[in-house]
């Protein structure tokens, strides 16, 4: 259940070159209702510190909703609409207090807000990773949030930890952070069980694990989760290739903590975040349509190139952007699956022509790949 003392936290979050970082509501947000402004900067700095290795990171952040409720003098156990109301007000206020942490060391932030559909539906899944990844290459740290301005009881996440899972999930992250009131997994709550033992490493989440996790922090006066939820986004994360660190986020420099050798719980993942994201479109989507391509472009593939569009002779079947699609050889021979780049329309204008062509044949600023190599599996045969 727990062991392997090289596989430590310290280790893992040095190693790590894409990172999300989840910080709860109580965390963010003070007793008063207002920014903990003091440990957001602390953490700015652990940010700022890691971004200047030459790492990204994107940061899941609570706390719209109690801000907006301190702003509006709402109570906890608000109807839904108060709590969209709160969530109104507070996104700005949330905003500002990560612009005034950021600012001092010279990190950009940038909102993003997210309902479920945005992970779960094909094509908004495309935009919002699309968008992710412009604001990385631009040097913006994301700050991720839920819609709650728009989000009912039916389509929410319902708690940030597993909004922190699907955003890892998303932009294929090596390691999920979670900031927690607690320094990681205990077989036992260990503010009633004074007996309680630290789990320092965690390779596969059995039913003994998650039993242990018990409910919510009812004595928080902010935020919704608990360690089930984080176990819970830890297995999200996991098969998605990514390993997740359960971390306290009581102390300042949270991150510097773990770095220095504080406590945490590591749960690792069994495979690398690409070859999870290839074994989940290999095994788990059914092709749409299929490209044929010549010769030239099934050497290039095997020699681990993108699939360019003048490799493309014939396009089968009714497909939109994102979709998978079967890549053959002309005489039909299977070569392997994919996510085009482009819906069947747009394929077949492009097919047989130059990158720098497609612009004008689509009407806008495409991907210069008809599918690229790591949205592709080969055919093992």
């Amino acid at each position: 259940m727990t062991g392997g003392a090289d596989q430590t936290a310290a280790l893992m979050l040095g190693q790590a070159r894409r990172i999300v970082v989840k910080i709860g509501s109580s965390l963010v947000v003070d007793g008063a209702r207002a920014p903990a402004t003091a440990w957001l900067e602390a953490l700015g700095q652990d940010l700022a510190r890691i971004r200047a290795s030459g790492r990204q990171v994107i940061v899941v952040s609570s706390g719209a909703v109690a801000l907006g409720r301190g702003r509006l003098g709402l109570e906890k156990n608000a109807r839904l609409d108060e709590k969209q109301a709160a969530a109104a007000v507070g996104q700005s206020l949330l905003m500002q207090a990560w612009e005034a942490a950021f600012r001092p060391v010279g990190l950009t932030p940038a909102q993003v807000l997210l309902t479920r559909e945005d992970t779960e539906r094909r094509r908004r899944w495309l935009n919002a990773r699309a968008t992710l990844e412009a604001l990385l290459k631009l040097g913006a740290i994301p700050v991720v949030n839920e819609n709650d301005t728009v989000a009912t009881e039916e389509i929410r996440y319902g708690d940030n930890d597993r909004l922190a899972a699907r955003t890892a999930q998303l932009v294929r992250a090596d390691l999920l952070v979670l900031l927690s009131d607690v320094d990681g997994l205990y077989s036992a709550d260990p503010r009633r069980d004074p007996t309680a033992t630290h789990m320092p490493l965690i390779e596969a989440l059995t039913p003994d694990i998650l039993a242990v996790a018990g409910g919510a922090n009812a004595q928080a006066d902010v935020g919704t989760g608990g360690m089930a939820t984080k176990l819970e986004a830890a297995r999200i994360a996991r098969s998605a290739g990514c390993a997740t660190l359960i971390v306290s986020g009581i102390v300042e420099h949270p991150l510097r903590a773990v770095e220095d050798g504080a406590r945490a719980t590591l749960i690792t993942a069994p495979a690398t975040p690409l070859a999870a994201y290839k074994q989940w479109i290999a095994g788990s989507l059914e092709p749409a349509g299929a490209l044929a391509i010549d010769e030239g472009a099934a050497t290039a593939l095997i020699g681990g190139r993108s699939l360019l569009a003048s490799g493309v002779q014939r396009v089968e079947g009714r497909f939109d952007r994102g979709d998978c699609v079967r890549v053959t050889g002309l005489d039909g021979r299977a070569l392997g699956i994919g996510l085009a780049a482009y819906a069947a329309d747009e394929m077949t204008r492009i097919r047989g022509r130059h990158s720098g062509e497609i612009e004008g044949l689509v009407g806008y600023k495409g991907p210069g790949v008809a599918i690229h190599r790591d949205d592709l599996v080969l055919d093992p045969s």
